[in-house]
């Protein structure tokens, strides 16, 4: 069978990589063996053939000039950057004879993965790479930097990550994006809306605390204080039950707890509710009555204010508002959070846990890597560290304390990624991963309810590999001959979708993906019928809750004492990048411009800073120097920042000093704090000073 790599020239089926809901279908067009354009699949049934500049422009990437080709090993200072080619045979004998040694004198927890999404395949993310940690008997990684605290908090009201099937919300009349920059982040939902508005005369409501490029976008923006969204979706439903717009019937039939979340949200009256969010009186009646009075009404739950120390308890709280109007009964009602359930694989299957031998192996959470890595009486301590598929020194909290961390020398630290990142920079041992158009593997959004199966379109660039061959390379150095190590693509694909907990899945099959390279679960109506909570129904009351030491009624909480500096800080997403990708690609980093902090122009005034001065952003944590945008983007008492950027070229230059970050750090200010539930992270919830330079 012919191979798309085998062919030099025609168009190719592709799947986005990207850490976004969207996950795209894609059409390469290959040339003499080489991409030479990325366009959409206009036959994909949710994307529709729109893409964003980042995976349009992501060939830039691909075949940077930058990009690693071979195994480096560190011949300089760490963090400096300098690095030898050696052998693929001498990298994995470096690595496994340092595990090997690790093992017998420290034991195997002192080795810590340390891994997210850079690349969303299944295989590549969550695969091999596990089967060798278990068996390793390597601490485990709580991967908590993201969703996690609204998961969980979402969980508590609807059982697990289910909700409105995407392409039904067509038919919505008014859209809610809660918390998310959707232009940027979830562009699909936001074509889905505007075609709703076209049509149907839909309104599309944005509550942020940035008048980003979605609130500029919507009939109506609502600016919100950051940690006070909780507060908001409460005193809605102080008006929507005081001013009998709920649905009674519903709430008899398909909740528990209706009857106490009418009494407990008295509390949250509107005057009360507006002191909390900064959100005028008569703008919280405004809000409330709409979503009252409109059907269907859709809202999407953004992953913004999850991020805040309260964070699973916003997702909480307002995931129950569907409930209140009964909207999950209406085509293009409800909400989405997250839809991953519906594509939920057989992950036992896929990461293999039987490998793991020690039931008691301990867990570290992802946020508090700088505070691991320095703490003086962790036993054992982490004396080796395997990163992939993420950039630590850019994207984790504290990142002065992780790269502190990073530069310590008796730590030995192995990077597989596409470039020198500034992890890599400390790293002994460098590997060259392939891009995601050059491995086969699976992806399963967790917004819209398709699988697709990306192909090798290219051969691999250089000496470069995957995370499944290195991983099979590791086991074999480490002298592992469990049948685990030996299946392939193939093999762990098929099993994958073989999970009989999820009878969605049946009819969809490796063989069949290959011949049709999207996939849509057999998704069901959610109502009627039972709910993976407790009681089969939608709990606004929440006994669990109660029994894992929450408050079982949604609850504002304030978000933790984090000092006396003026202004809270949020550094949120940007446009062209996603997270720290695509931050060191030259035409991204045209496209993005130059980093900014907003702020806003009565804050401005009073410190006498002017729009376009430069201002230095600090706390006890550290500083940041950045160009200031001025005006009304941003309530008093707020700044935002937008994107991960890559170290500037003058802290690459610069000696090594593994303290200081980049001028543009943005993460050398949040904190390292752990959110209200799922250990989730809380990067929005740090306080900054910031003056004129």
């Amino acid at each position: 069978m012919v191979s798309y790599i085998d062919i030099r020239d025609g168009v190719f089926h592709a799947v986005c990589p990207l850490d976004c809901p969207d996950q795209c279908g894609l059409l390469l067009h290959k040339k003499d063996g080489k991409i030479i354009k990325v366009d959409g699949d206009p036959e994909h049934p949710v994307t529709k053939g729109h893409i964003c500049n980042k995976v349009r422009h992501i060939t830039d990437r691909i075949y940077d000039e930058n990009r690693l080709k071979f195994p480096l090993k560190r011949i300089g200072p760490k963090g400096e950057g300098r690095f030898e080619r050696i052998s693929w045979d001498e990298a994995i004998q470096t690595i496994t004879s340092n595990w090997k040694g690790l093992i017998e004198t420290d034991g195997p927890e002192s080795i810590l993965p340390y891994s997210f999404y850079g690349n969303m395949g299944r295989l590549s993310a969550e695969g091999m790479d596990r089967r060798f940690f278990h068996r390793l008997g390597a601490s485990l990684l709580d991967q908590t930097i993201c969703s996690a605290a609204g998961s969980v908090g979402y969980k508590y009201t609807m059982g697990g990550s289910i909700g409105t099937d995407p392409e039904e919300t067509v038919h919505s009349k008014l859209f809610v994006f809660w918390g998310i920059n959707a232009v940027s982040t979830n562009m699909h939902q936001v074509a889905l809306a505007q075609k709703a508005r076209k049509e149907n005369g839909s309104k599309i409501v944005v509550i942020d605390v940035h008048k980003n490029q979605t609130g500029r976008l919507a009939d109506w923006f609502i600016p919100i204080l950051p940690g006070t969204d909780s507060a908001l979706a409460l005193g809605m439903m102080h008006i929507l039950f005081a001013e009998n717009l709920v649905n009674d019937e519903f709430l008899q039939e398909f909740t528990v707890g209706h009857e106490e979340l009418r009494e407990h949200v008295i509390q949250y009256d509107p005057n009360t509710v507006s002191a909390i969010t900064g959100v005028p009186v008569e703008d919280i009646y405004k809000l409330a009555r709409m979503y009252g009075q409109t059907s269907p009404s859709f809202i999407r739950i953004g992953n913004g204010p999850q991020h805040h120390d309260n964070g699973g308890m916003f997702v909480r709280t307002v995931a129950c508002l569907p409930a209140l109007t009964g909207q999950w009964l209406v085509k293009g009602g409800g909400a989405i959070k997250g839809n991953s359930a519906y594509l939920a694989l057989n992950t036992a299957s896929l990461q293999q846990p039987n490998l793991l031998k020690n039931k008691q192996t301990r867990v570290i959470n992802m946020n508090l890597l700088g505070d691991t890595l320095l703490a003086p009486d962790l036993d054992p301590p982490v004396k080796s560290l395997y990163v992939y598929g993420t950039n630590p020194a850019v994207v984790a909290p504290e990142s002065n304390k992780v790269r502190t961390g990073l530069a310590r020398e008796d730590l030995f630290t192995v990077v597989h990624d596409l470039f020198l990142t500034e992890t890599a920079k400390y790293a002994d041992i460098v590997l060259p991963a392939t891009s995601s158009f050059e491995n086969t593997d699976m992806y399963t959004s967790y917004w819209h309810h398709y699988i697709q199966l990306q192909q090798p379109v290219i051969a691999p660039v250089g000496e470069s590999k995957s995370n499944v061959d290195v991983f099979k390379l590791l086991a074999q150095g480490m002298d592992y001959d469990d049948p685990a190590f030996l299946e392939t693509e193939a093999d762990m694909i098929t099993d994958a979708l073989n999970n009989p907990h999820n009878p969605l899945l049946d009819g969809i099959s490796y063989p069949s993906l290959t011949v049709q390279p999207y996939m849509k679960a057999n998704v069901k109506p959610m109502f009627p019928g039972a709910l993976p909570t407790p009681s089969g129904k939608i709990e606004l009351y929440s006994e669990k809750m109660k029994e894992d030491g929450y408050a079982p009624l949604p609850t504002y909480i304030p978000l933790k004492d984090d000092g006396d500096h003026p202004f809270q800080f949020v550094p949120a997403p940007t446009h062209n990048f996603l997270n720290s990708t695509f931050s060191n690609n030259r035409k991204h980093i045209t496209l993005e411009k130059e980093p900014r902090v907003f702020m806003n122009h009565q804050d401005a005034f009073s410190v006498g800073i002017e729009d376009g001065d430069m201002v230095r952003i600090w706390n006890e944590r550290g500083e940041c120097e950045l160009k200031v945008s001025v005006g009304e983007q941003v309530l008093p008492g707020v700044v935002v920042t937008q994107g991960l950027w890559a170290d500037s070229a003058e802290a690459d230059s610069a000696p090594p000093q593994p303290q200081a970050a980049a001028k543009q750090l943005v993460n050398a200010l949040t904190p390292a704090r752990i959110a209200d539930m799922g250990g989730g992270a809380t990067f929005f919830s740090g306080r900054v000073s910031v003056e004129k330079i």
